[in-house]
């Protein structure tokens, strides 16, 4: 009885490494990524060399799967990937920390107001009176946290 591995073809492992590419898509965490690339890299080689025995297919396969994926574990462990930046979607008084405003009412026992753009916030901070200059320092819920500017 003959096996099926005789009659490997470079498109049997290029069919192969596509599936599992799509396998990838529907999976968590980045396994089958590696394992199509080294599927890949196999269909690419017998595609050149197409006289490679099952074998020897099956043995480069093995080899760059463990390889690809030491490897990225490696990159990962010592290449950490960055912090995504905080994003400000829905949140669009974060926009306004760092700004300069002028006190419409002053901040008495620590509350004021602030006209920004069409709209007033209260504010929270030092007592001042009105029109001080005074910048956002920070938000708690609707309030802004406020310091007097330095002239």
């Amino acid at each position: 009885m003959e096996s099926l591995f005789m009659h490997l073809e470079f498109w049997h492992w290029l069919t192969f490494a596509m599936v599992l590419i799509v396998l990838e898509m529907f999976s968590p965490g980045a396994f089958f990524l590696w394992l199509g690339i080294a599927a890949g890299c196999v269909g690419v080689v017998l595609y050149m060399r197409p006289e490679l025995s099952w074998q020897f297919q099956l043995i480069v396969f093995a080899v760059l799967s463990v390889a690809s994926i030491v490897s990225w574990r490696w990159t990962r462990a010592f290449f950490p990937p960055e912090e995504p930046e905080v994003s400000n979607l829905n949140q669009r008084a974060n926009q306004y920390i760092g700004r300069t405003f002028t006190l419409i009412e002053p901040i008495v026992n620590g509350v004021g107001k602030i006209r920004v753009d069409d709209s007033t916030w209260r504010v929270r901070g030092e007592d001042m009176p009105i029109n001080s200059l005074v910048k956002v320092t920070g938000i708690d819920g609707i309030v802004f946290d406020v310091e007097a500017l330095k002239k």
